[in-house]
């Protein structure tokens, strides 16, 4: 088996560009490049206007730079990147930044104001799954350019008209969908007004620490370094990152040497590295929220609109069971919305597994017959196993789960489009703010933004203008009372159960050093890995 999971392995590298050798024995990655190996069927785009998957938030900064990042030992912390400085407007509603001297492209091109105004209003004008927040900033397609102003060639002033203050503008800006492109290279690559969508789907055009040479989507993608980049160069030449679906082939990987790093391993598969040599198992901070949702606008099944069944649901999730017993530790039972580590967030757990007080919910509500529901859930670990664990706790209360278990592109599209009954998913924050979670928890704004409320078709105007009242409060307390109360509200009374937290684990051979990640998605890090 390993055999053959191995020269699969190392054929279809072949079609990217990079052949490794291959032994039965022993099959080490060469020197100077770093092999990956994870689940990426949810990748849609590697264009950060548009990428909004996991896979995609992970690599972005290995691709591409933004003005400000969080500091990942520090979130709270902002550093300066693109910009070497910034300063804020006498009215509260600007920022006037500088950029790093120097600072170039991958292929070059120095990083200019023209290059940081381009690429903000480009993502606020395509309108793709991440531009809702940069429409938190008040953002729109028609009132962007204004908002954006070239100083010189080395300044540049960022407006917004939303009643926010500077330091959470900075905190919109350090996400994925604020990166840096170069302005020459996208626009060279246009293809009937698409802004260079098409292109950097599978190209890069960024200033970050690699750059792409072949991505084949849903094989791999591999990665040159990019010695110019700004800040410190990375450590390593290529870097590879594998799609292997199975867990299992993903740790045989990493044993024999094929694989320098596993990601998405489930607990079985680190039991089973426990004490193999040559292998370590590091484990990081996560604010990774796992949660159910369900769709009430699914108008052949009532239920689901009922909010009798979502307090029902609340009792039917063997919390303690999946947290301690299948998933071993590597999350943990927590039932808000913002993850523990995030200032505000709730750590109190008043649900638990109760199958007949379910029952009673039930009954009471009238819903005491068989219900029959569609779970939707990513073709991987460990969702697959606590989909299983879900389909037996709730049929407990006579509610029959039939999973439908897909890639992530496809239950992605499912949720976008409404068109699922429930689903398993999991929720990681965009910058290292309350209202990043709770605006998509907690808000379901008229003006149609695709929050996962709206996905649950969740009507919430009283709830929505709380949301809105706590980010646009300037006094740090009343922001944490808001949110507080507001993460109540969803805890008690909402189409979502909330569950579980991660513990974010992988494993990698012994003399990988330098590989860090941080607590939000895109803390992921590459650039100071050696071997």
């Amino acid at each position: 088996m390993i055999q053959g999971a191995l020269r699969r392995f190392g054929y279809m590298l072949l079609g990217v560009g990079i052949v490794l050798p291959i032994s039965p024995a022993r099959a080490d990655t060469p020197p100077g490049i770093l092999v990956v190996v994870q689940a990426m069927d949810d990748l849609v785009s590697l264009d950060p206007a548009e990428g909004f998957e996991l896979s995609s938030e992970q690599l972005f900064g290995s691709i591409y730079q933004r003005l400000v990042q969080a500091d990942p030992a520090d979130p709270a912390t902002l550093q300066p990147v693109l910009a070497a400085s910034w300063a804020a407007g006498d009215n509260g509603r600007s920022l006037t930044f500088t950029l790093r001297a120097g600072a170039t492209f991958a292929n070059g091109d120095p990083v200019r104001a023209d290059d940081v105004i381009y690429s903000l209003s480009r993502a606020v004008k395509l309108n793709r799954s991440p531009a809702f927040i940069l429409n938190e900033l008040g953002w729109t397609a028609d009132n962007i350019d204004a908002q954006l102003v070239s100083v010189d060639a080395t300044h540049v002033r960022i407006s917004w008209p939303a009643p926010v203050s500077p330091e959470f503008a900075l905190h919109i800006l350090t996400t994925t969908v604020a990166s840096i492109v170069d302005k020459r290279e996208v626009l060279a690559h246009q293809q009937d007004g698409d802004q260079g969508n098409r292109w950097l789907k599978t190209h890069s055009a960024g200033s970050g620490p690699f750059r792409i040479r072949r991505y084949v989507s849903r094989e791999a993608l591999v990665l040159d370094a990019n010695p110019s980049s700004p800040g410190v160069a990375p450590r390593i030449k290529t870097l590879i990152i594998r799609n292997i679906a199975d867990a299992a082939t993903r740790r045989l990987l990493l044993e024999v040497g094929d694989a320098d790093i596993a990601r998405d391993l489930g607990p079985d598969q680190f039991t089973a590295l426990k004490g193999k040599p040559n292998i370590r198992i590091a484990q990081f901070p996560s604010a990774t929220v796992c949660y159910l949702l369900f769709n009430t606008t699914d108008r052949s099944n009532p239920a689901l609109a009922n909010p009798a069944f979502w307090q029902a649901a609340r009792w039917l999730v063997d919390y303690r069971g999946l947290a301690e017993d299948l998933l071993q530790g590597q999350f943990s039972v927590h039932q808000a919305f913002l993850a523990d580590g995030f200032p505000g967030a709730l750590d109190d757990t008043p649900y638990h597994f109760d199958p007949a007080r379910a029952k009673a919910v039930l009954a009471k509500a009238g819903l005491d017959h068989d219900i029959d529901l569609t779970l939707d859930v990513f073709n991987e670990e460990p969702f697959i196993d606590i989909a299983q664990s879900l389909k037996s706790s709730f049929a407990q209360a006579g509610i029959h789960l039939h999973l439908r278990i897909e890639a992530g592109a496809e239950v992605y599209a499912r949720l976008r489009s409404r068109t699922y009954q429930a689903a398993w998913l999991y929720w990681i924050p965009d910058y290292f703010d309350a209202h990043s979670t709770a605006s998509a928890f907690a808000s379901n704004p008229e003006q149609g933004s695709h929050t996962l409320a709206w996905r649950a078709g969740w009507s919430i105007p009283e709830l929505s203008a709380e949301t809105q009242q706590a980010v646009m409060s300037s006094d740090p307390a009343e922001r944490l009372r808001l949110y507080r109360d507001i993460q109540r509200k969803v805890q008690s009374d909402s189409p979502f159960v909330i569950a579980l937290q991660q513990r974010s684990q992988l494993a990698m051979r012994s003399n990988v050093r330098g590989y860090r990640q941080g607590l939000d998605a895109d803390m992921v890090y590459y650039d100071q890995v050696t071997k």
